[in-house]
């Protein structure tokens, strides 16, 4: 899969360190991917949650952070739109960013 944005990723881990292993992990896995639909999704991360809108939430970290992306199947393509901690993803409209 291609992955847009990793500058997203880098500015976080820039302000919560700890997330580094898990987001790069998290990145590898995915870049190496061919998903065609949330089923091959779910064999890569079982706790991955579709939102709607073409949203998906990944669990960071043991669940510490929440990672939200919009997956176009068709083309390959991930677009990182939210990553955080529970307390932003709580005031955040998911299926709209």
């Amino acid at each position: 899969m291609v992955i847009i944005t990793f500058k997203r990723l880098r500015e976080f881990i820039n302000s919560y360190p700890d997330s580094k292993t898990a987001l790069y992990y998290w990145y590898n896995i995915v870049q190496k991917a061919d998903w065609k639909s949330i089923r091959d999704i779910k064999s890569d991360f079982n706790s991955v949650d579709y939102v709607g809108n073409d949203r998906y939430v990944f669990n960071i970290k043991g669940n510490q952070f929440r990672l939200v992306v919009m997956i176009h199947f068709d083309i390959r393509t991930v677009y990182v739109r939210f990553i955080g901690d529970h307390r932003h993803y709580d005031k955040t409209d998911v299926e709209n960013i």
